[in-house]
């Protein structure tokens, strides 16, 4: 039951990436705003190396791979990274959990 988690856990995460690139070319232009968001969060990732696979336990081979995803992700923003850990948290357990603004994982009758 864990592989399979972790498969849904992936699949979350790379369907998140993929919407976030798509966003950096519309309209047949290159958005730049979208860009710089990336590579602000490139810096920041790379700089700190903040690896969101190495977060949840699933290792890689490729190096650098979570943090560059980890980059992408968090390029969207708070409000999506919170979104985001939402989805991956209910995903691992059979409870509903909601992630705090200070951080911090509680149920949702707020257990």
């Amino acid at each position: 039951m864990e592989k399979l988690i972790m498969l849904v856990v992936v699949a979350i995460i790379a369907e998140s990436a993929w919407e976030t690139l798509k966003m950096t070319w519309q309209d047949g232009k290159v958005k730049v705003d979208r860009v710089g968001a990336l590579v602000v969060s490139m810096l920041i990732v790379f700089g700190t190396r903040l690896d969101i696979l190495a977060l949840l336990g699933i290792e890689t081979v490729i190096p650098f791979l979570g943090i560059v995803l980890t980059g992408v992700l968090i390029s969207r923003g708070s409000n999506f990274v919170h979104d985001l850990l939402v989805r991956l948290s209910n995903k691992n357990t059979e409870t509903p959990k909601e992630i705090s603004p200070n951080g911090e994982i509680t149920t949702f009758n707020g257990k």
